[in-house]
């Protein structure tokens, strides 16, 4: 039987091994993160490698400001008084949203590779860069029909072309995606067996893409309606930056990496730098100047200014009408009483202002020029007089006629005869 002493004595000889293996688990968890965290994540928080730290920073920005911008995007679309313009913006927002998912799958390639991480860089990295460098593409082509004809097509053809070119590549990764899993003869889950070689050759569309797009928006620089130019330059810019990061990235990841024999802790590193660089500057230089440009109006919703407004009658109105030419047609009714001499001679432009209104300023009427050539006729004549009538009584009515006044004075007239002649009746001239 054994000795009971010694069972007492076992619990506190696996004691320090408990204790050193906690302290072992404690231990590898790196400074900065829980000593719970799962290994695959570590790079999000720990401190001695802060790229992970600084990407995740950088990379949280930039989704916000992406949300933002395609929220402003969308409320825009009721102040756009272009059409052209608006027809553009489904793939503008198909832009955003592939923009926004550049910025996502950065975290897929800050933590560290398991099947599933290889699985979505694979097949994501490539799809969400095809989405959008066809829409610039596309963008470029609708520039090359605006600046010429003015006219482009349809926005919903625009977007359907754009999202059929992102098939292409969609179709493409996920051929490629079946046929490295099937060919691997490692465990998958324990790692990604993939040449960087292989991983760039599959991104081949992808840099097809980048350049059509960026030769097609050069003609757009020349065409008769000049102010689409600018929109060209904002394509051309963004595509020589991502021309530019590209061929950075590619070198490093096919060849740098190998010849500073870091490619195990680097490659990561430099497909998260290059996914968020060429994202900012698809917001930078892209997005945020068409957004400038979005609400502006067009050459056809620009109105002429009003010749003559109706706020009254000033002295830049009096200089617009003496320097227009063929668009005022000069009142010949005033015209015909002026001396020719005072046509000759400069008239300041104060001295037709009165202080009133244009709609106030007396015009004649038809009756009045009818009348302008008529003899000059004595007040007391056409306008009767009143006078005092020699038979109030006999008259009923207290109104006096005009008649019977006209009467009442040719009797006291004595030369009633005469006048009658020379001067007939108010009323005959009506």
């Amino acid at each position: 039987m054994a000795n009971p002493s010694l069972w007492r004595c076992v619990p506190w000889v696996y004691l320090p091994l408990l204790a050193g293996f906690f302290h072992q688990a404690y231990a590898q968890a790196p400074s900065g993160c829980g000593s719970g965290l799962d290994p695959l994540f570590y790079y999000l928080c720990d401190l001695n490698s802060a790229w992970g730290i600084v990407l995740e920073a950088i990379t949280s920005a930039g989704i916000i400001s992406t949300f933002v911008l395609t929220i402003v995007l969308v409320a825009s679309i009721p102040f756009i008084l272009d059409k052209k313009k608006k027809q553009l913006v489904g793939t503008q927002v198909f832009f955003l949203l592939g923009t926004l998912g550049l910025f996502a799958i950065v975290f897929d390639m800050i933590v560290k590779a398991s099947f599933s991480t290889c699985s979505s860089r694979r097949f994501l990295f490539g799809l969400l860069f095809a989405i959008c460098f066809s829409c610039l593409w596309m963008h470029g082509v609708t520039l090359n029909y605006l600046v010429r004809k003015n006219n482009a097509p349809s926005g919903w053809w625009i977007f359907g072309l754009a999202v059929a070119l992102t098939l292409v590549e969609a179709i493409i990764n996920t051929e490629w995606l079946i046929i490295t899993i099937v060919r691997t003869t490692n465990p998958p889950a324990t790692q990604c067996s993939i040449e960087n070689q292989d991983f760039v050759m599959a991104l081949i569309y992808v840099m097809f893409l980048i350049l059509a797009g960026f030769v097609t928006a050069w003609p757009a620089l020349c065409g008769q309606y000049g102010h689409w130019r600018k929109h060209a330059i904002f394509i051309l810019i963004t595509l020589f930056l991502s021309i530019d990061i590209w061929i950075v990235w590619i070198v490093m990841y096919v060849y740098g990496n190998i010849q500073l024999n870091k490619s195990m802790y680097w490659d990561d590193p430099t497909l998260a730098i290059a996914l968020v660089a060429n994202a900012w500057v698809f917001i930078l230089f892209y997005i945020i100047p068409e957004l400038s440009q979005l609400t502006r109006p067009g050459v056809e919703q620009t109105l002429p200014e009003e010749l003559y407004p109706s706020r009254g009658v000033g002295y830049e109105t009096i200089l617009k009408e003496q320097t227009s030419q063929s668009m005022y047609v000069e009142n010949k009714a005033f015209s015909m009483d002026e001396p020719p001499a005072a046509t000759k001679r400069p008239v300041s432009p104060y001295s037709g202002y009165n202080g009133q209104v244009r709609s106030s300023v007396y015009q004649p009427t038809e009756m009045a020029l009818m009348n302008k050539h008529t003899p000059e006729i004595s007040y007391d004549i056409i306008i009767p007089r009143a006078t005092a009538n020699t038979h109030p009584a006999a008259n009923s009515n207290s109104t006096v006629r005009a008649d019977d006044v006209y009467a009442a004075q040719n009797r006291h007239n004595p030369n009633s005869t005469a006048s009658n002649t020379q001067n007939p009746s108010p009323y005959t001239q009506w």
